[in-house]
């Protein structure tokens, strides 16, 4: 699931609502709804950053009319939390301890205890050493 975009500028916590994007052939700055990926060469503002934006003299700004939304929750992004929840709320899997045998066939007949290190995921639980 993709994190809250933030405002670019420098300091600032706010969620981005707004596009920024420079024209600089028609010494353009526009300023729109929020795009719906992060693109490089353009940059996300809060509603406050996105309303006080100022350009240099001899610039225009085209900004977006009515007021910036922050962006719904799209289904992948829904669909990533309601997998996240299930998995959270699974039981573990109790451990069958694997049992070790010798050439006869025996299981355990090698002096061993039968337990082999827990394994979790992507993550090993390893035996302590004395």
């Amino acid at each position: 699931m993709r994190s809250v975009r933030k405002c670019s500028r420098t300091g600032c916590h706010e969620p981005a609502v707004a596009t920024l994007t420079y024209a600089y052939g028609d010494s353009t700055a526009v300023v729109g709804p929020l795009a719906t990926s992060s693109e490089p060469h353009s940059y996300d503002l809060c509603e406050a950053h996105a309303m006080r934006l100022t350009v240099p003299r001899g610039w225009e700004v085209v900004r977006h009319e009515g007021e910036f939304s922050p962006p719904e929750p799209t289904v992948d992004e829904l669909t990533a939390l309601a997998e996240a929840v299930r998995e959270a709320g699974r039981p573990e899997p109790a451990e069958q301890p694997a049992a070790v045998s010798d050439r006869s066939g025996e299981p355990g007949a090698m002096g061993t205890t039968g337990t082999e290190p827990g394994r979790r995921g992507h993550l090993r639980v390893l035996p302590g050493h004395a």
